[in-house]
């Protein structure tokens, strides 16, 4: 068994390809197995998931990307810090690799930690065009491990990204499988009376949602390093020793909460940045985060990383054991969350198109300061049509107590306590919401408010300036965007050499958007100053408002995005252009070509 441990452990530690500094990959067609089902994807070097590309802190990397499909394609370097023309998104930083070719990326490396790397042409990323980064720091890590593993999740689904996105816009609840029954419409009905029911089932139905809209895409099979559920991809280990597990969340569009039963787990870093050590029993990894942890198993026994999807639609699964061909007790899939009202928290920027003609991406004008006196039990037949310059910036005192058939816009603040509904501890939930996660054992699960920087990496100032963005959307449509524009219509957003941005994200719609600025530092307030986490990708919820710091320090252009792939096709997506600093006039006049395809 020791001989296997020591093939392995030198396996992972070798490097991924080529000499030190400098690596070749082929961009391929290849064959994905899931042990669901098979189907033809786009991998590098023969595979998806593509290699471990490992790297040193301050060292020079050299990577030659020959792309051998019919298409064009892209590499980008998820959370690298690096020069924009490196950046590798088509149309922003660079034309793009057409078929035949090689492109040769040249960058330094100016950090540490657990990133990945994906396609940012079309839809070949879900397609299977992922692998992941390791970077080795200068110096000794702040804590003790003596192995280490990459845990690398994604959501491979039967059909192709470009089928997916058709049969999204053509029905955007295709993909649901938890639809509301007329089964749990009676159990409802018992438990809360009959006309509640029917009062929240049409208020849903106004909006054009439905409670089980947590999720977009369902029918998938979780992958944990290329392997499905059957196919138990599997860690070894000697008890007593300290494990990192490596996650990222390589998903098209799934959060994963993450626990593995018998052992608890000491985050200790979050998007590749130190964090003071948080022991938690269970973690919720956002599409595209990443989260360093560690493990003591100290019996010789199978443990199961599993990997349950925030809908509760699916999971991902896999061992760490003594030896191979042991298996851990798979948990069973937990009930199905269900969003609130509070969730709807931010409504008022997403046209619901068939609310009795309203178009509620104008709401926020209306006027409603002679209203706090009116008995809203009635306006469910109410024909809102013409209230597009109203003003509701004086709703706050209003009696909302008979309400549930209303539109909620703007009632994230509220105390929905009267609705029935818990108020969770987390902060970056809104009251009520109905996403609050819970541990399976009803241990600690880990928050965002629990993340503490190990050291700062820059000095805490205040702020030059605060823009801020509304996340906004129309689910039946399904066109995403912000702040009511979608990508192709929309100005870039012009940044400042030098200064330091607050970033204000308004969620006003009922989906979690994972939010990624390319090429500098997203500063996430948690309300501790200086130790703020440090982070790549911010998760906004429901209802919620977030705020994230940026140090703008790298010249160029970036994308801004949401990273759930289908909803960064639809529009959620904004070019940063950074003027001033070095390489001004070179950042701001080359032309870049334009690739075809989504953005």
């Amino acid at each position: 068994m020791k001989k296997k441990l020591l093939a392995g452990l030198a396996a992972m530690l070798l490097p991924a390809l080529g000499l030190t500094g400098e690596y070749n990959l082929t961009v391929d067609r290849v064959t994905i197995d899931t042990g669901d089902f098979v189907k033809e994807g786009i991998g590098y070097n023969g595979a998806s998931p593509g290699p471990v590309l490992r790297f040193k802190e301050g060292e020079e990397v050299t990577i030659n990307v020959t792309n051998n499909l019919d298409e064009m394609t892209s590499i980008h370097w998820h959370g690298l810090i690096l020069p924009y023309k490196q950046d590798g998104v088509p149309g922003i930083s660079f034309p793009g690799i057409k078929p035949g070719e090689t492109f040769t990326y040249r960058f330094p490396i100016q950090q540490a930690g657990t990133y990945w790397f994906h396609s940012h042409s079309g839809f070949q990323e879900p397609d299977g065009a992922y692998g992941a980064i390791v970077i080795e720091p200068e110096g000794r890590e702040p804590f003790r491990y003596n192995r280490e593993y990459v845990i690398q999740l994604t959501d491979k689904h039967p059909h192709s990204g470009d089928r997916i996105m058709r049969n999204l816009k053509m029905m955007p609840d295709y993909y649901n499988r938890q639809q509301q029954t007329v089964g749990e419409f009676f159990s409802d009905a018992s438990e809360q009376g009959f006309l509640n029911t029917l009062k929240d089932r049409l208020a849903w139905g106004d909006m054009r949602m439905m409670k089980a809209d947590v999720e977009d895409l369902q029918g998938f099979t979780g992958l944990i390093n290329g392997k499905g559920p059957e196919q138990n991809w599997t860690g070894l280990f000697e008890p007593g020793e300290r494990i990192r597990l490596r996650f990222i969340n390589s998903s098209a569009m799934t959060y994963f909460d993450i626990r593995i039963p018998g052992l608890d787990m000491t985050v200790v870093q979050a998007d590749g940045n130190n964090v003071q050590p948080v022991t938690v029993d269970e973690f919720r990894i956002g599409v595209a985060e990443t989260y360093d942890v560690i493990v003591r198993p100290k019996d010789a026994q199978a443990y199961t990383i599993f990997a349950e999807s925030m809908g509760r639609s699916g999971f991902a699964r896999a061992t760490l054991a003594p030896e191979e061909g042991m298996a851990g007790v798979v948990p069973p899939l937990r009930e199905p969350s269900r969003l609130t009202m509070a969730d709807m928290g931010g409504m008022h920027g997403m046209d619901h198109g068939g609310m009795h003609g309203m178009d509620h991406g104008d709401m926020a004008g209306m006027d409603h300061s002679g209203m706090e006196g009116m008995d809203h039990s009635n306006m469910a037949g109410m024909d809102h049509s013409n209230m597009k310059g109203m003003d509701h910036s004086n709703m706050k005192g209003m009696d909302h107590s008979n309400m549930e058939g209303m539109d909620h816009s703007g009632m994230a603040g509220m105390d929905h306590g009267a609705m029935g509904q818990k108020a969770p501890s987390d902060p970056f939930y809104a009251k009520g919401s109905g996403l609050v996660p819970v541990a399976a054992n009803g241990g600690k699960f880990l928050s965002y408010a629990d993340l503490r920087a190990q050291s700062p990496l820059y000095e805490d100032r205040e702020p030059t300036r605060e823009i801020e963005l509304r996340l906004t959307g129309n689910m039946e449509r399904y066109t995403w965007s912000i702040n009511g524009v979608k990508y192709e219509d929309a100005d870039p957003i012009r940044l400042q050499y030098g200064e330091r941005v607050r970033f204000k994200f308004v969620n006003e719609t009922m989906m979690t958007h994972p939010m990624h600025l390319h090429g500098m530092w997203s500063i996430l307030d948690v309300g501790a100053g200086q130790f703020n986490p440090v982070k790549h990708t911010i998760s906004v919820q429901p209802g919620t408002t977030v705020y994230m710091e940026t140090e703008v320090d790298e010249p160029g252009q970036w994308a801004f995005h949401c990273h759930l792939s289908y909803h960064a096709a639809a529009g959620m997506f904004r070019k940063v252009i950074v003027e001033g600093g070095p390489d001004t006039q070179q950042a701001n006049t080359d032309p870049v070509e334009e690739e075809g395809g989504e953005a």
